[in-house]
């Protein structure tokens, strides 16, 4: 395993006109790691997920990736670095079907201004869109149209157009959000799964649901770093309990 980061937010800070929402967050993550940045309502966990994504910039600190300063990349440039990621609110085409989606991901990635071309043209990227498809469990219905997918079916299909560029680092805004017991469930064996083939990232407040599927967790409250540690660590953390556990 290199001896270099895949991902390290060094001396991070962001404000927001006189509310300071990061304060000199400093952590590395290790790849082939699946690793949960959690924290209950307030303590920064947005914010660091949209910083560490690109969303916004960092007022102070820099983001690396395999090493590179990549502060300043544009969002839309991360997926080409091989960064991609999976927002709280779902992103999808809910008038195209869910192959459709996937398929327009793909064309993305080799060709980002002849979306128009002949479908059969696209063989190729039409079959990576089934196999991706496959990998998380929405094969059967394809050709249904995202909008009328469930929840957690329009959740999946989310990461399978995320997978479209074979990321060495996935993240992932609160992947259960919305979700039921039973599409939750799914979503964190499907993670699990990716897991085992990438660097994973998570940002999620509902601390018992990772506790068990992480091996690292990364506390916020109010914005800076709590604790950093496995979960019998975090579990076991006074103030992990006083901040955190006291407020379910």
């Amino acid at each position: 395993m290199s001896a270099v980061p895949i991902l390290e937010v060094r001396a991070v800070s962001r404000t927001f006109g006189n509310f300071r929402a990061l304060n000199n967050v400093s952590v590395a993550f290790r790849a082939g790691e699946l690793t949960a940045i959690i924290g209950p309502n307030g303590a920064g966990k947005s914010t660091f997920f949209n910083v560490i994504s690109g969303g916004v910039p960092p007022s102070s600190g820099q983001v690396l990736f395999e090493g590179r300063d990549i502060t300043q990349i544009a969002p839309h440039d991360f997926a080409r670095i091989g960064i991609a990621k999976s927002f709280q609110i779902t992103n999808v085409f809910k008038q195209l079907s869910a192959h459709e989606n996937v398929r327009v991901a793909l064309q993305m990635q080799v060709s980002r201004f002849q979306l128009l071309r002949p479908r059969g043209a696209y063989v190729a990227l039409m079959e990576r869109a089934d196999a991706l498809l496959e990998r998380v469990g929405l094969a059967d219905i394809r050709h249904k149209l995202a909008g009328d997918l469930a929840h957690g079916q329009q959740r999946s299909l989310e990461v399978a157009m995320a997978l479209a560029c074979d990321p060495k680092l996935l993240l992932m805004d609160e992947p259960t959000a919305g979700m039921s017991p039973e599409e939750t469930r799914v979503m964190m064996g499907l993670i699990q799964q990716l897991s085992q083939e990438r660097t994973v990232i998570l940002v999620e407040h509902k601390m018992k649901l990772v506790m068990g599927l992480c091996n690292r967790l990364i506390v916020l409250h109010h914005g800076e770093l709590l604790v950093d540690g496995n979960p019998d660590e975090i579990r076991g953390n006074a103030e992990v309990r006083r901040v955190y556990l006291g407020q379910n």
